[in-house]
């Protein structure tokens, strides 16, 4: 789908993907069931119906015995003094502390089964705005407000918001987060039903947060890889983000006297205020937007902010491309921008060529 949208844009009409349409109809007590963990989910929200169910009826139940048994008739008119029991109160409060210590230790465990990508994910890249979706993938493909994934494979999102909070939810894979502007959150998720699925904000982020929804295409992983390459723009996100790091010249200094890019990421980074930082995708974020905020040892804070010169989406592309240097030997920098200029990539040689 191509990215040229304007923010009051309608959802796209339903497509052929998939056999399921995920629309509720009556009073369903859950929404369809599409990914992996949303049994475990609607099983613990299960679990707290019936306890709280079972707590009430309890309640009500002794209320009613006491109104009936200790009710003020003749020979009873003036209340006896009780004697305190420490098994009754021992027993009212333990029961509830256990109840308790079981919901959290369970909802803990989903918690951290979804906070937790699997290594094999696929990343995908999600920036929030008013009042869209607008989504990319490693090969290139770009969305707004559609999400086309793989059923039976684990999908990692990379999330953030041009503007305001949003949240990105998707009901039938009970899965929800928020997307915050300024920093980078993530979900993941594994469809384990073809189909369409609402894709939603569940967070009020302005006049028209209503109208801030879309569509999950889950496919099968053949249809998928078609959907691929039906849909490629001619180049991956690393690809894109090597132009933009040739458009801001940031191989003026970093390839030469500034910190090396090649092999950075996932890396320990000493900092000059003697602490380490792992080079993840937050702290290339920050070093981007506000390179003063956290300068590496050895190296002067020369570097301006590039807040004002990259959108969201450009910042990402980046760091997918400072990504795809980790394997890359020191000063071994690319020197051809792919769909480059002439101009772009003779200036990228001549870089090397004096260092």
């Amino acid at each position: 789908m191509s990215l040229e949208a304007t923010d009051d844009e309608e959802s796209r009409p339903e497509g052929e993907h998939g056999r399921g349409n995920c629309m509720t109809s009556g009073l369903d007590l859950f929404p369809q069931a599409a990914s992996a963990n949303a049994q475990t989910v609607d099983q613990l929200y299960l679990a707290f119906v019936i306890a709280s169910a079972v707590i009430v009826a309890a309640i009500f139940l002794i209320i009613l015995v006491f109104v009936v048994r200790f009710r003020r008739r003749e020979g009873n008119l003036v209340a006896r003094r009780v004697k305190e029991s420490t098994l009754v109160e021992l027993t009212w409060s333990g029961i509830p502390l256990l109840i308790l210590m079981g919901a959290f230790v369970w909802g803990a465990k989903i918690y951290f089964d979804e906070a937790v990508p699997p290594a094999n994910s696929t990343e995908i890249y999600v920036v929030g705005k008013q009042w869209m979706w607008k989504l990319q993938h490693p090969e290139g493909n770009r969305e707004i407000n559609e999400l086309h994934v793989p059923a039976g494979r684990p999908v990692k999102l990379v999330m953030t918001s041009e503007d305001v909070i949003h949240s990105f939810f998707i009901p039938a894979f009970r899965i929800k987060q928020d997307v915050l502007p300024g920093r980078y959150t993530q979900l993941w998720f594994q469809a384990s039903t073809e189909g369409r699925f609402p894709l939603l904000c569940a967070e009020y982020c302005g006049t028209n947060h209503s109208r801030m929804h879309g569509w999950v295409y889950a496919m099968a992983p053949a249809e998928y890889q078609r959907w691929l390459s039906g849909e490629a723009t001619g180049e991956t996100m690393s690809e894109a983000g090597q132009k933009v790091f040739h458009r801001l010249a940031c191989a003026t200094c970093h390839a030469r006297d500034g910190p090396p890019l090649q092999g950075l990421y996932g890396r320990r980074v000493p900092l000059s205020d003697g602490s380490v930082v792992l080079a993840d995708d937050a702290y290339l974020r920050r070093s981007i937007v506000d390179p003063a905020a956290q300068i590496v040892r050895g190296y002067e804070p020369i570097m301006p902010t590039f807040a004002s010169n990259a959108t969201e989406e450009e910042i990402l592309q980046l760091i997918a491309y400072i990504r795809s240097l980790k394997n890359l030997p020191a000063g071994s920098l690319p020197e051809n921008v792919p769909g480059g200029t002439k101009n772009q990539n003779e200036g990228a040689a001549n870089e090397r060529k004096q260092q």
